[in-house]
């Protein structure tokens, strides 16, 4: 169920009652396109590449579990390739750049989603999903399946999921109840200081801060809804989408002051030291004593779920309001690589992964018996005496998780609080808008270099703002970050005209 992260960002208003009727119709509907293909095919294997933050030591019984049913509605099988966080970028670029086979891949605004686009590494999907992917049609928003689009073509369907997200910080709550602190007290992030001061002085040799994953670093928290980052912050809307006049995020006044307080924690102690290189996740920084907080995107349910990961009771404060862009749609996606060799047997798994509950709760929770118990007929929880089952899936990236099992200690009603959430979430103005970099896509790769130079270290603290934040600035212009600002205004133009008719 909500087990999940991370990096997060994510938001959907999806009816609880539809799923059980989506399932039905999905599963009728897909069970149909299948019987007339399966026929004439040929046994194939389907590989599927995903994100995992730990080891999956059990990953290949759940796949000989998912493969029973594939043999069945599909005359395929599936190979599970999942692929940790710190390699994860480098090795789908090799994949993706060279000719390895892959027929599925985890999309991401967060990692590369526009570029490999642009670089015609993901096939188009409006036409595959057209024949056999009625389930998925049923399943997703038709606003959310268009808000992957780019240059008018679907490229990824995103997973279902809460698809909205506030912004905050989760604290042990032992340490928490131990120094008395009153999170009641804590109604913004400069709010926190004296919380950090307190942990510095009492814990020593554990962090106060640190941050979600470096894919989020503490600054981006911090600004949460102030921004639609429109994508990849290169040109963003202010006040997260109230108007649609694309500025340059990394020049305002919220930008420098979410610097200026990250910086001064830094300098104080309060934030790890290495965190700019650091690639460990705060769940596992808490989990192992190094650390006492993190900042992170959350939603309803996020303190059960990041209980769960670190092993220790924590608690949240939510300091910003929800809000949904098409960055929190197209977070967490599937996508058909251009290496596939059967793009209508995967966009076929794919739509499973929308409508069949067996597989959802497999792929996501693993198998009944070794990895969780049903303690009821929505309820599962881990066998007796297991607390590592060896298997651990970050669900909300894949398929529809409205399908899937409420774990034991959950809200039993998170997929009702999910859809309040995400209908309360403020929505930017250009939900459902997604930039085509083609135009300026070496402009884009300068920008990125300077990026991934400066960003981290300023957002981190561990770059004084002071020093490098003009300096940030000035390179970023010189690769072309104006030209890029233009180019997104009028996309963003013509995209605005468009969704007034």
């Amino acid at each position: 169920m909500v087990k999940k992260l991370k990096v997060a960002v994510s938001l959907l208003t999806l009816v609880l009652a539809t799923s059980t009727l989506l399932t039905a119709c999905g599963d009728s509907v897909q069970q149909g396109t299948v019987s007339e293909q399966k026929e004439d095919s040929k046994p194939y294997e389907i590989s599927m590449a995903f994100l995992t933050f730990q080891n999956l030591p059990d990953v290949g019984a759940v796949q000989d579990e998912i493969n029973k049913i594939t043999k069945e509605k599909l005359n395929a099988t599936v190979k599970l390739t999942p692929i940790n966080l710190s390699a994860w970028t480098q090795q789908i670029n090799l994949i993706l750049a060279g000719n390895e086979k892959l027929d599925l891949v985890v999309s991401s605004t967060f990692f590369n989603y526009n570029s490999q686009v642009a670089k015609g590494q993901l096939l188009p999907l409006d036409d595959l999903i057209a024949k056999y992917g009625q389930g998925i049609k049923s399943a997703v928003d038709p606003d959310y399946l268009n808000g992957t689009k780019i240059g008018g073509k679907m490229y990824g369907v995103p997973s279902m999921r809460d698809l909205a997200a506030d912004f905050g910080i989760v604290m042990r709550k032992d340490l928490v109840d131990k120094y008395h602190i009153d999170v009641n007290q804590i109604k913004s992030f400069n709010d926190l200081e004296p919380v950090f001061k307190k942990i510095k002085e009492n814990e020593p040799g554990m962090a106060p801060l640190v941050q979600q994953a470096q894919s989020q670093t503490v600054a981006q928290a911090i600004l949460g809804a102030s921004f639609d980052s429109l994508g990849d912050s290169l040109g963003v809307l202010a006040d997260a989408g109230s108007d649609l006049n694309v500025k340059n995020m990394f020049e305002s006044k919220e930008y420098t002051d979410a610097l200026t307080m990250v910086r001064s924690w830094y300098q104080a102690g309060y934030i790890m030291k290495d965190i700019a290189t650091l690639q460990e996740t705060g769940q596992n920084l808490v989990k192992s004593d190094k650390a006492f907080a993190y900042v992170a995107n959350m939603k309803p349910g996020f303190e059960v779920q990041e209980s769960r990961a670190t092993g220790k009771e924590m608690i949240g404060v939510r300091l910003t309001k929800p809000v949904t862009s098409t960055s929190g749609i197209t977070s967490f996606m599937m996508s058909i690589s251009k290496n596939s060799g059967n793009p209508e047997r995967a966009m076929q798994f794919m739509n499973l992964l929308y409508t069949d509950k067996n597989l959802v709760n497999l792929i996501d929770n693993g198998i009944e018996g070794k990895h969780y118990v049903k303690k009821s007929d929505t309820i599962i929880a881990k066998p007796d005496g297991k607390t590592e089952t060896g298997y651990y899936l970050n669900e909300w990236e894949i398929g529809n998780n409205f399908l899937a099992y409420v774990w034991e200690g959950e809200d039993p009603q998170i997929w009702d609080n999910m859809q309040k959430f995400n209908k309360s979430a403020f929505k930017s103005k250009a939900l459902g808008f997604t930039f085509d970099v083609e135009p300026v896509k070496t402009e884009i790769a300068a920008a990125m270099n300077v990026l991934n130079q400066y960003r981290v270290g300023l957002e981190t603290g561990t770059l004084d703002p002071k020093l490098s934040l003009q300096e940030f600035n000035s390179k970023l212009k010189a690769s072309g970050l104006d030209k890029i600002i233009a180019e997104k205004q009028k996309q963003l133009d013509v995209w605005a005209k468009g969704a007034q008719k």
